[in-house]
This record gives C-alpha cells, structure tokens and sequence, in this order.
C-alpha cells in the first residue's frame, strides 16, 4: 500500500482537505502546503503531470489527451484514486524539503459534517496508500473553531460558519461537541456558477470557471459597498462563437449571487431555531464566528449579521482555520481523543 519513498516523513501532518484547496501544516512547523486540490492526468498512461498551482493553471486549456481534475466535490472524495495520488504528490514535496526524517506520520484530517460512513473510511484509506501510518478524522467546524481559538471546552455555545469551496458547514459547539449543525452544498464553487450562469443569461457570454472565480474575488460581494467596483469579463459569445470583452460592476455580479447569500444566511437561522435557548443566549452575547476561504467575500458578515440580527466577526486568516485547528491537535492528544470521528479502527 506504501511505496519506499513514503516511508520517512519527518513530522506529523494536519490537513485541510478541500474541495478548492488542500493545507497541511507539518508540527513544529506550521502551514507547508497551500495549493489548489487539482490535478492534470495524461489520459493516455494515467501519469500526474501536474498538482495544485500548476495543474489549476491548466485549466480549460488542456488537449483531449489531459484532463484536469478536481478530485473533491462538496468536500468528499469524489476520486479515490486521483486523491491519493494528490496527496502522494504533496507528502513526497514535503518529504524533499525536509531534513529530518521519522518514521511514517500521525495525520489529523478535516472532513465535512454528515458524511457517511464509507465517505469517513475513503479519507482515511486516501491518506494510508498515500503514507501516512496512523489518521484521525475530526468534523470541519470543530477544527475550525478550534483555529479560531473559540472556547470549544466551556459549557457556553459556541456558533461558527465555515464557507469553503464545496461546503458551508454550520454548527453550534458546546463542550467539546457539536450540538446542532448543518452542511450545505452552497458555498465558493456554487457562487462561480452563479456567475457563469448571470454571464449567459444575460449577456451571451460563456465563461470558464476559472474566469468566473476571478470575477467573484475582484469584484465580487454579498452586500453593497461603498464605492462601485469594476472589472473585464472575457468569454465567447454564445451568437458569434468569437472571444469578447464586456466590464461589469459589483452590482452585477452581487446580483448573480445573491441566491446563494440568502440561501446560506436562511440556514444559519434554520439551524438557531434549533438550538437549545440557553446556547442561543449565550450566541447573542458572543456572536457568531466567521471562517473558511469563501468568508472573505466582502460584505458576507454584514449580509449574515443583518438577516440573523446577531453580530458576527470574521475570524483572522479564515481560509487556515481548520488547518490551524488540525495543528493544535497534533499538539494535543487528551483535545483529540475529545472530537475526534469514530472509526480509528480502520485508520491504522
């Protein structure tokens, strides 16, 4: 199951094993993986070509021979094989860098609310064939409250909202536990559809997702700002088949993801009239906590705070919360045997 290059890891490894990136922090170190969770397959021998920054460069660009691959959808895996080898790839970059070696690592990994059973084991057995020699599963927002540094021990409740790539993960969190929760498939990935779907509808123009990722950070917002941004969109136009340029503003592309907005902030309420009374009072006193890459969307906490009536703070560096949770629980134990997900039996 384990190749020799796999076998002298240096130090033990939280990721955050996302749906639009992959972080891993290595102990005693910190974040030494950033990248896109994308890769570039040569079709006709199966061979990696390309992982992360690469590989999402290629993108729509590709002969029919290539095909670029994201390996995750809705944050689990939708590949078992591709995430392996991803995972592989990011290991033996590590293992390069490094100048100290230890036997195979202990891994901790982020995964989403609800999934299943057989979507737990398929996480865990990725990162066994990839080299790992011992993994943990621990639930997305618990690792991400905990790299908040939100009070997860204390009898108080605790809310967070985790807006990733594929996945909004919604929970409240009281003595080491997730009390009530919920995930959604709306999330970063869901508002660059939103664009590419504004983009034809209304103006003819097919845009690519890459495109459409880059609009939504240059101009993109889930409240008004206020001064008025612009920014070129380039596709094809859908009448003539030729390239073209059009400007849009961030009314425009608000506009195209304002269901999805809603759609988040309506579940967050969803999920408060479901909390017990006591928890609620004490997230009316401490607000609500804002993570993941998608939370940077300017205006996000404003639309919540504002549909919810309650304050909410976006944390600092979202997009690392749960790769900084994972880190704090490699340092430790008696914290991850608490939150820890069943099933370590197949873990080893």
């Amino acid at each position: 199951m384990l190749g020799s290059i796999m076998g002298y890891l240096s130090k033990d490894l939280g990721i955050d094993l996302g749906t639009a990136n992959t972080l891993i922090h290595a102990k005693g170190q910190g974040v030494v993986v950033n990248e896109p969770s994308v890769v570039a397959i040569n079709n006709r021998n199966g061979q990696i070509l390309a992982v992360g920054h690469e590989a999402k460069a290629m993108l729509g660009k590709t002969p029919p021979n290539v095909t670029v691959s994201r390996p995750l959808q809705r944050g689990i895996i939708a590949d078992f094989e591709v995430t392996e080898k991803m995972l592989r790839y990011f290991f033996e970059k590590l293992h390069r860098e490094t100048t100290a070696f230890i036997p195979r690592p202990r891994i901790v990994i982020g995964v989403p609310l609800d999934v299943t059973e057989v979507e737990r084991k398929a996480v865990g057995d990725a990162a066994l064939s990839a080299g790992a020699r011992e993994v943990h599963l621990v639930e997305e927002p618990m690792a991400s409250a905990i790299g908040a540094g939100m009070a997860i021990s204390d009898p108080v409740g605790n809310m967070i909202i985790d807006i990733g790539g594929g996945t909004t993960e919604i929970a409240v969190i009281s003595l080491n536990g997730v009390v009530t929760a919920k995930s959604i498939t709306i999330a970063g990935d869901e508002m660059n559809r939103n664009i590419i779907q504004y983009a034809r509808e209304v103006f003819n123009l097919l845009l690519g997702e890459r495109v459409a990722e880059e609009i939504k950070i240059e101009v993109g917002s889930a409240s008004d700002l206020e001064e008025r941004i612009e920014t070129s969109m380039r596709g094809r136009d859908l009448l003539s088949g030729l390239p073209r340029e059009i400007t849009v503003n961030d009314e425009q592309i608000r506009e195209s993801m304002a269901r999805s907005v809603r759609a988040i902030v309506e579940h967050v309420k969803s999920i408060l009239e479901i909390t017990p009374p006591e928890l609620v009072a004490d997230i009316y006193r401490r607000g609500i906590i804002l993570t993941g890459g998608s939370a940077m969307l300017r205006g996000v906490d404003r639309a919540i705070s504002q549909g919810t009536g309650l304050p909410v703070r976006l944390t600092d560096d979202p997009m690392m919360s749960v790769v900084r949770g994972t880190g704090v629980l490699l340092e430790d134990p008696k914290l991850l045997h608490n939150v820890e997900l069943p099933l370590q039996e197949v873990m080893r």
